[in-house]
């Protein structure tokens, strides 16, 4: 089993939140540097202890699980604590676990880190099915979507390493994000298709290194990026604007496994609080109230697979064939009017010289 990332010395450097610290001109020509870089992996918290919330944070020797003198976190189902790690599901078929912290959490701006490890004895696509992160109302509620509730109100990101769907040209595994208000249910068979705000294929399972995963939302952004390559950096995973997530609601993990199965094991869960600076207006808002949204310029439905792991435009519905059959109509019209004019004068022309 993996151990937790290196603690000495400078050996995970460009990871978020596991830097070593900068000093002198070094420090402020990389100050002048991220002045100058876009919104993004630039402005990710560098991860000092200033910055993270330990009544939301899971770490070891994780105080705080299941006792009643640091009520921080429950846990349920199949889900075993040992030493290094939380597992939530051994590599056993029909197995369930999930942990979740007891304490909601009222941060408009956060960042979450996440070291976990997937493995088991299943060779290729006889494994399964993955795990899932939850910012979500409700906790603590089994069910069948990675071992959680189906129909959540939160943000939901899923660590899918079983194709359920057989024409899917996607490759797994697979790591989606889905916003829900409660009205949504997670088509399995599907694999979450219709549902999905966007996703990357990651080559997570079975690594012999460690494996991370960083969840960011900022200012109605959600970004994700994994570092499984151990490369000691971020790649960039999903990055979607326009979502709205309430505060107030609560982290958890949770897996499942069916005929298949697999150990996912959580080593450490980092909650860091972003300080950022809001508009004027939105000091009125009430967090709480805010129902979990996402304002998209298209429907996830209208998207389909890509092999690299990306949304490409889906096939053409109804209207869309409508528009682009009136378009090509009125172009002809337009050609035909504008070959009628011209025709017209070339024939006046050639009567002048008879």
């Amino acid at each position: 089993m993996a151990a937790g990332p290196g603690g000495g010395g400078c050996a995970r450097r460009g990871r978020w939140g596991r830097g070593c610290p900068v000093r002198g001109l070094l420090s402020g020509a990389l100050l002048l540097l991220a002045s100058g870089l876009r919104r993004g992996a630039a402005e990710l918290t560098d991860g000092n202890n200033e910055h993270l919330k330990r009544e939301h944070s899971l770490t070891k020797p994780y105080q705080g699980v299941g006792s009643s003198s640091m009520p921080l976190w429950d846990f349920q189902g199949s889900t075993m604590l040992t030493s290094q790690y939380v597992r939530l599901t051994p590599d056993e078929r029909s197995k369930e676990g999930s942990i979740w912290n007891r304490v909601p959490c009222f941060l408009k701006d956060w960042e979450l880190h996440v070291h976990f490890k997937i493995h088991g004895a299943g060779k290729k696509n006889l494994h399964g099915d993955g795990f899932a992160l939850w910012y979500t109302r409700e906790r603590l509620m089994s069910g069948p979507v990675f071992g959680s509730k189906d129909n959540f109100h939160g943000l939901a990101i899923f660590l899918d390493t079983y194709p359920n769907d057989e024409a899917t040209e996607r490759v797994f595994p697979y790591i989606s994000a889905m916003v829900n208000n409660g009205s949504l249910a997670y088509d399995h068979s599907k694999d979450g298709r219709w549902t999905e705000l966007a996703g990357c294929t990651a080559d997570l399972r079975n690594q012999n290194h460690d494996t991370f995963l960083a969840v960011r939302y900022s200012r109605g952004r959600l970004t994700v990026m994994t570092d499984v390559e151990d490369k000691n950096e971020w790649k960039n995973c999903i990055d979607v604007a326009g979502v709205r997530l309430p505060t107030g609601y609560f982290f958890g993990a949770s897996a499942g496994t069916g005929d298949l199965s697999d150990n996912h094991d959580i080593i450490s869960m980092k909650l860091f609080q972003l300080m950022v600076e809001h508009p004027p207006e939105e000091e009125s808002i009430d967090w709480t109230k805010i129902e979990p949204s996402v304002s998209l310029l298209k429907s996830p439905k209208d998207n389909v697979d890509d092999p690299t792991g990306n949304f490409r435009s889906g096939p053409l519905t109804g209207w869309k064939v409508f528009l682009l059959l009136l378009c090509a109509l009125l172009g002809i019209i337009v050609c035909a009017v504008v070959g009628a004019v011209v025709f017209q004068r070339r024939q006046e022309r050639n009567k002048r010289f008879y």
